[in-house]
C-alpha cells in the first residue's frame, strides 16, 4: 500500500437529510462550516444531503418526488411566460395585418 495517499483527517460528522427528517453520525473527511449539537450533547460538523436511505425510493419502496430546488415550479413558470409571449405576438401580428388591410383599403379608395 502506498503511503500518504489516504486521508488522515477522519472525524465524526453528522449527515442530515432535512426532507426526510433523518440524520446519522459517522466518520468522514467531508469538509463543512456548519455544526450541530447531536443527541449525546456534543457538537459535530454537519453535512446536509438531498437524498439519503430514508428518502430514496430504492430503500423506501415508495416513489415520491423530492423537488428541493423548485425545478417543477420554474418549468411551469417558463411555460406560462412562453404562452403569454405567444399570445402577445399573435395579437401584435393580427393588429399589424389589420393596419395593412386598412392602408390597402385607403390606397384603393384614392
Amino acid at each position: 500500500m502506498k503511503s500518504s495517499i489516504h486521508p488522515t483527517d477522519y472525524r465524526p460528522v453528522v449527515f442530515s437529510d432535512d426532507q426526510a427528517g433523518f440524520a446519522f453520525l459517522t466518520q468522514s473527511t467531508a469538509q463543512t462550516d456548519e455544526t450541530i449539537t447531536w443527541e449525546d450533547g456534543n457538537t459535530y460538523p454537519l453535512v446536509k444531503v438531498h437524498i439519503s436511505s430514508a428518502s430514496h425510493p430504492f430503500f423506501t419502496g415508495e416513489e415520491k418526488i423530492i423537488d428541493t430546488e423548485g425545478r417543477v415550479d420554474r418549468f411551469k413558470a417558463r411555460q406560462e411566460q412562453a404562452a403569454k409571449r405567444r399570445e402577445q405576438m399573435a395579437a401584435k401580428a393580427k393588429k399589424q395585418q389589420a393596419q395593412k388591410a386598412a392602408k390597402a383599403k385607403k390606397a384603393d379608395e384614392k
